[in-house]
Formats: structure tokens, sequence, C-alpha cells
């Protein structure tokens, strides 16, 4: 009887332990759900490859600057941008809106351009969003 009782509670505080874990962040789904957000948002000036617009608008695709500052592409989707800035050797200086997105748009589109068009990057998760927008 001892036997059986001590499965059980193994069983019943294994289980809870499960429902206790956060789960680990879907990389491949939060890419799937920014491509959306992107065409939305981003394509209109980034076009559809990544490619921007040589001297107005710059590319994402293959991108330096996007790759060089999680932290500061995520406050560049929230806030916009202004000022200078070389992307891939050449200087833009056009000024980007923000917009208006929850944690978990922001971390999707992130994803999704820094895995698309030859990029590689690590996940952008929607804590690291809401950490850097307080």
């Amino acid at each position: 009887m001892k036997k059986y009782i001590f499965v059980a509670f193994a069983f019943t505080t294994i289980s809870l332990s499960s429902f206790q874990k956060k789960s680990k962040f879907d990389l491949q789904a939060s890419v799937a759900r920014g491509k959306e957000v992107y065409n939305t948002y981003c394509m209109s000036c980034h076009q559809d490859q990544g490619e921007g617009i040589d001297g107005i608008y710059p590319p994402i695709a293959k991108s330096d600057y996007l790759m060089a500052d999680k932290d500061r592409s995520i406050l560049q989707v929230i806030n916009g941008a202004t000022g200078e800035m070389t992307v891939n050797g050449k200087i833009y200086n056009l000024e980007m809106i923000g917009f208006n997105l929850s944690a978990e748009e922001v971390s999707d589109v992130l994803n999704y351009v820094r895995n698309s068009f030859g990029n590689k990057g690590e996940a952008v998760t929607p804590d690291q969003v809401k950490r850097i927008k307080k």
C-alpha cells in the first residue's frame, strides 16, 4: 500500500511541476506570425524581399545594422528612428515611424526579419520587448 501511495505522490508532484515550468519559446511559430506583421507594417518600405529602396529605405536583407543590436531594433520598431544610419556600408537618413504593436507582435516581426532575407539571429522574446519598453 505504501508503494502505491508513494507512486501516486511522485506522479502528482511531477505533474504539478510540469505545469509550473514556463513553456519554451517557439522561434519557428514566432517567425511565421512575424511574416504577417511584416507584410502589414514593414513591406511597403523595406520591400517583399527585405531589399529596401536604395538611398531611401535601408535594406533589412543581410543587414549588418539590424543584426548588430537587438535592443536598438526593438526600440526602433516601437518608437521609430530618425537621423543618419549606415546599413551595409551605405548611409540612410529618413525617418522611420514607430508602431503601436503588442510585445508579441514586436517579438514576432523581429524574429521574422532577423531570421529571413539571409539573416540568422537569436530569438527576441516578448519578455525582452517588455523589458526594453520600460
